[in-house]
């Protein structure tokens, strides 16, 4: 392995601080701000990638030549209905009774981007959650509070443990950071950037 990048994460998502450094690579913390509100007609399965790349394009730094910044959006969609985060506690417990009993789609969208290069990819995993009772879906709200995630549900929280039955792709896109895919990407910029 000879990525010798140094990585600028910006994202306020602990849960992306966490995955990315288990690439063994340093990582520095930032932060874009940008109106996630997604074009009117985009394709829902689009909208993640879309987004990572707009907080990409909204970082004014300089990069400096071995920097690589990643952005990311995770957006989840049932019955072809786009979950971004819960407005409330209210809103949470409706999307958690969407979900619950049924399988969803969960895109994570990724932006890399260097001094001279991007790359923008998506990546999608099936999740299948069990049914839920309604004194159990405010459980979880009441306890995990998570009103910073999309769908209204961390994978790696008590409902992760207590509802999810199948995973068919990677369970880190469903966390918010497809690992693989960021690592192969980081390999392509480091080809790229050797020329």
């Amino acid at each position: 392995m000879n990525l010798n990048f140094r990585l600028i994460l910006a994202s306020a998502s602990p849960r992306r601080r966490q995955l990315l450094l288990g690439l063994d690579l340093p990582v520095e913390v930032t932060s874009t701000d940008v109106d996630e509100t997604p074009p009117a007609g985009m394709p829902i399965e689009q909208v993640a990638e879309h987004l990572a790349l707009k907080k990409a394009n909204a970082y004014s730094g300089q990069l400096a030549e071995d920097q690589v910044l990643i952005t990311a959006d995770t957006t989840v969609i049932v019955d072809e209905h786009l979950l971004n985060k819960p407005e409330s506690a209210a809103d949470a417990q409706r999307m958690l009774g969407l979900l619950a009993g049924r399988t969803h789609k969960v895109v994570t969208g990724v932006c890399l981007r260097t001094a001279d290069h991007t790359i923008a990819f998506s990546d999608i995993a099936e999740v299948t959650f069990a049914a839920l009772t309604p004194e159990e879906i405010a459980y979880y709200v009441e306890r995990h509070k998570p009103f910073d995630k999309a769908g209204a549900y961390g994978v790696q929280d008590w409902i992760g443990y207590a509802a999810v039955e199948r995973i068919n792709g990677s369970f880190y896109t469903v966390m918010g950071l497809p690992l693989h895919r960021v690592y192969r990407a980081l390999n392509e910029l480091a080809i790229t950037t050797a020329k």
